[in-house]
């Protein structure tokens, strides 16, 4: 893999380990505050994990419906005053109950966290050691579910860990998308792989445009070149119009990175009776701004 895809990937998944971190280290009690989301209709919730050491605080926020606040008094939230709130947050992985005061659209308060026990047995019968405390929270906050561990067992994928399983879930991997890759030929041999793949929105359909023009059975790790540079079959075809037939993905690599295009090529000068330049001169005649 180029440096430069190298980079995008290292800077995305940065991200995303910023984002599962912000859920880790849960008490047996976690703070939360209630506040209206910007257009109104959903709430925003923080939950956060004071370290009593004065050290860093963790901290998860979402955005939810009202329905989704299970035993929220919205007419309560909102009012004049101040009154008892409580609801609950439940999830596959566990629940979250918590209770405080809330009015004129602000609350605040407690929460306690219960894994799911059912759940926490899934995950030992497909042979995923069982979560510490601060693992099953994170999957409970990320909204990991039971039919994504189902889908990975069926595509025979090695048993993944609970890190895993909220990175897939943060970037948005789901049962269907697995079993829809499969059916288009590709299980990536790795799990971090297929975080890359719908991370970078790499879908059947994107994989059947190449196959269409003749690039079957790309390799993964080509595949998340061609994504992360986008580079589209549209591109490709656009090279063999002028007359530039079966050029390997890394060439391709190479060209979009260096901004070739075939209308760059169709402004250089030709080669002695009419022929086109081969792709090696192309790229010096970018490199150094000449067009002869």
């Amino acid at each position: 893999m180029n440096r430069f895809v190298a980079m995008i990937l290292a800077l995305l998944f940065a991200s995303v380990s910023v984002a599962s971190a912000c859920t880790a280290s849960p008490n047996d009690w976690i703070r939360f505050t209630l506040e209206p989301e910007h257009d109104g209709s959903q709430i925003k919730a923080t939950f956060r994990d004071d370290d009593r050491s004065g050290r860093d605080e963790s901290r998860w926020s979402a955005a939810f419906p009202p329905s989704q606040l299970i035993g929220f008094d919205v007419s309560g939230f909102r009012g004049v005053g101040t009154r008892p709130i409580r609801f609950a947050v439940v999830r596959e992985a566990g629940r979250l109950d918590c209770t405080g005061e809330g009015g004129q659209s602000r609350a605040a308060g407690n929460c306690g966290f219960t894994p799911d026990p059912s759940f926490m047995q899934l995950l030992e019968s497909r042979g995923i050691a069982r979560p510490t405390r601060e693992q099953a929270f994170s999957l409970m906050a990320v909204g990991v579910r039971r039919e994504l561990i189902d889908a990975l067992a069926a595509a025979r994928y090695p048993a993944p860990t609970a890190g895993q399983l909220v990175a897939l879930t943060a970037v948005g991997v789901t049962g269907r998308y697995i079993t829809d890759m499969a059916r288009a030929g590709y299980r990536p041999t790795s799990i971090d792989t297929l975080v890359q793949f719908q991370a970078l929105g790499i879908t059947p359909d994107f994989i059947g445009g190449f196959a269409r023009i003749g690039y079957a059975n790309i390799d993964p790790d080509e595949l998340v070149q061609l994504k992360a540079l986008d580079i589209t079959p549209e591109f490709v075809a656009g090279f063999e119009r002028i007359g530039y037939r079966n050029i390997p993905v890394e060439t391709l690599v190479q060209l979009k990175a260096l901004n070739i295009t075939p209308e760059f090529v169709q402004s250089v000068d030709l080669r002695p009776g009419g022929a086109i330049p081969p792709v090696s001169e192309l790229m010096q005649r970018k490199l150094f701004g000449s067009r002869r």
